[in-house]
């Protein structure tokens, strides 16, 4: 094989002409590569595990499969993904693909999109190298995401949603907080009665899977509630609907919602197995949601409830996600029912503080418990539709205003800094022999 020798691997719908095209030019020697035909998403994904390096992916747009998932399995896999576009208008760049091509198909188009993007292979190349997920071509401006988690039955999607409506009592952030139930067993759409299953969770996903919808249209997949200030985007339908989300995909739709949103309450289970820790893939496939907006979350909330078995299982989810690259500053335990005596109250935080010692030195948390008293009649208030009772919405509403405010404000549009106004003479002047004075052409005073 010659040194610019291009491996490229194909798949189109039966009777593409340029299939065609491409493959007669590479057996006639008219474009200097090999192509490897397949016949399916799941081949392609197969070859490239198969440690054979390949300089690009040349895909039509309308195969059934092709999203950011397929562009990032081919990253990670230093393949290029060249598009020949079908004609829909789909916005191919933003889902990471390299390069659009124009149907039909012309052959010096497809060669300048091979040099330009894609690396050739020598005969003795070595399988290509990991080059891990794809970079955010945007770093602009991002909303708070705040995280709230713990074991099953300890109040958490309660809390979450009491979370919400506090942070939006704010008049300057009422219309800009969203609820979002990104749990297996979803339950927001119960508590917030809101009579109808779609969108939800799956139609931000699929809106995500091969482009950027904009802050309007993600908008429009959730649901406001109006009496409460916030909008909420409903979770799965089915607790199995979970297989039909991708990691590229459902990291897109994430980053999307805080997008169109300053703050996002995200209501996350706290199941974060992957196949490290159990030898199982699909355990971790099951676990994507929680696995990835809890490392991202600016701030994570965990529920526990008082007593022997609760303490035990706010410790158990602390240490997992300490596990899973959460950092220790960005946890807040949460305590619900908790006794009013101020010295139960103490017990529960010294118990929880030497519990987190028992390894070595405790991690230095966010803060302090957070402690919910019990309320009453909080379950017939959900019933009747009114909004959660002051009890639960003001200590943890006050704690986590509390600990966003540290933290350096999100830059609106972008990295660029916005051009600052020079005030005349502001910059001082200059004169001849001013450079004695210590100041000269373009130095400052002082």
């Amino acid at each position: 094989m010659a040194a610019d020798r291009f491996v490229v691997l194909g798949l189109a719908p039966a009777r593409s002409g340029w299939f065609v095209d491409v493959a007669r030019w590479a057996t006639a020697a008219a474009l200097p590569l090999d192509f490897v035909k397949v016949v399916s998403i799941e081949e392609v994904r197969a070859r490239l595990r198969s440690g054979r390096p390949f300089s690009a992916l040349l895909v039509d747009g309308a195969s059934p499969g092709l999203d950011r998932d397929l562009v990032e399995v081919a990253a990670t896999h230093g393949c290029a993904v060249l598009v020949v576009d079908d004609g829909r208008g789909r916005a191919w760049p933003e889902a990471g693909v390299a390069h659009v091509l124009a149907s039909p198909l012309e052959r010096p188009a497809l060669l300048d999109a091979l040099r330009a993007h894609a690396r050739p292979i020598r005969r003795h190349d070595e399988p290509a190298l990991l080059a891990g997920p794809l970079a955010d071509a945007d770093a602009g401006w991002r909303g708070r995401l705040v995280a709230v988690t713990g074991a099953g039955g300890v109040g958490r999607s309660t809390l979450a949603m009491a979370l919400a409506s506090g942070l939006a009592a704010d008049p300057r952030d009422r219309g800009v907080v969203a609820l979002a139930d990104l749990s297996l067993h979803a339950q927001q759409a119960l508590l917030h009665d809101a009579g109808d299953v779609v969108p939800g969770l799956l139609e931000l996903f699929e809106a995500h899977r091969s482009g950027r919808p904009s802050p309007d249209e993600v908008r429009r997949l959730c649901f406001v509630v109006g009496d409460r200030g916030y909008d909420l985007l409903l979770g799965l339908r089915r607790h199995r609907d979970w297989t039909a989300l991708r990691r590229a995909g459902f990291r897109a739709a994430l980053d999307g919602l805080r997008r169109a949103y300053r703050t996002v309450v995200a209501d996350v289970d706290a199941d974060v197995e992957g196949e490290r820790d159990t030898g199982a893939v699909d355990i971790e496939d099951r676990n994507l949601v929680a696995r990835a907006a809890l490392p991202a979350a600016d701030l994570v909330l965990v529920v526990g409830a008082p007593g022997l078995g609760g303490l035990h299982s706010q410790l158990r989810v602390i240490r997992d996600l300490l596990g899973v690259g959460v950092e220790a500053p960005r946890i807040l335990p949460v305590v619900n029912r908790a006794p009013r005596n101020p010295r139960a109250r103490a017990e529960i935080g010294g118990a929880l503080a030497r519990l987190l010692a028992v390894d070595g030195a405790p991690p230095r948390l966010a803060g302090t418990p957070v402690f919910v008293a019990e309320r009453r009649g909080v379950d017939d208030a959900l019933r009747d539709g009114s909004p959660p009772p002051s009890a639960l919405v003001t200590p943890v509403t006050l704690a986590v205003r509390g600990l966003l405010d540290r933290l350096p404000p999100p830059v609106p549009g972008g990295d660029a800094p916005e051009p600052v106004p020079v005030l005349p003479g502001s910059l001082a002047s200059w004169a001849p022999g001013a450079e004695d004075d210590g100041v000269g052409p373009g130095a400052l005073p002082g």
